[in-house]
């Protein structure tokens, strides 16, 4: 059965997102330093706190990532002296801080070559439960749509957001197959959806789910060989 739509994970598939989350987070810090001196160095068990307080409050701020780092923030600045107009004002521009950190991150060298050959031939989509932003990255071309839990209110590996990628991409689920790294996430998650799973495993890592994925790849240039296989 032909392939029409390939959907992608994207971080830790078309990226190592660790890096650019500890420089977001020193960025932040520093600009914390300067701009909210009264919150000082807050322990780390005390957002832990905060946050955990929210998610028990709200479970769906579990697929709200940004929302909630915000709402952190907010009342960590507002437990440290801050008004709640300043704090939430300070939360919003640190905030904005962070995410810029973010998307300071190296791309995999092979990720723009091989979404140029699969762009010519299939329709390519993104699902992310992360913040990361293809249009901040210069990638948003090689896409039909970009589909994040923040927006959808749910997250991989429910079904949800793959079946919403089927319908934004026009696809069967027996012709589509998500790439990602995450065995739960991507490969179950999307398998759950009816549509196959192609495991994006570098590390070489040993797979210990019962149900297999569908392919594995230790980079993303063997992916044309892959698909090719199936068409």
């Amino acid at each position: 059965m032909s392939i029409k739509l390939i959907t992608f994970d994207l971080d830790d598939t078309l990226w190592e997102t660790a890096p650019a989350i500890v420089g977001a987070e020193t960025m932040l810090r520093e600009w914390l330093a300067e701009n909210a001196p009264k919150l000082g160095p807050v322990p780390v068990e005390h957002l832990w706190e905060i946050r955990s307080r929210l998610v028990e409050a709200d479970p769906g701020f579990r697929h709200r990532i940004s929302a909630l780092r915000r709402r952190v923030l907010f009342h960590a600045l507002e437990d440290a002296g801050y008004a709640p107009a300043e704090a939430q004002d300070l939360a919003d521009r640190g905030f904005e801080v962070f995410l810029q950190g973010r998307h300071q991150l190296d791309i995999f060298p092979e990720v723009v070559p091989t979404l140029e050959i699969l762009a010519k031939s299939y329709t390519l989509g993104v699902v992310t439960n992360g913040n990361a932003d293809v249009r901040r990255l210069g990638l948003a071309d090689y896409f039909a749509f970009a589909l994040c839990a923040e927006d959808l209110g749910i997250g991989k590996p429910d079904p949800a957001p793959f079946l919403e990628a089927l319908k934004r991409g026009n696809a069967d689920p027996r012709h589509a197959v998500h790439v990602g790294d995450h065995p739960g996430d991507d490969i179950a998650g999307a398998q759950q959806a009816g549509l196959r799973a192609i495991w994006y495993n570098p590390g070489g890592k040993a797979w210990e789910a019962d149900v297999l994925p569908d392919a594995q790849i230790s980079s993303l240039t063997q992916l044309p060989e892959v698909l090719a296989r199936w068409g």
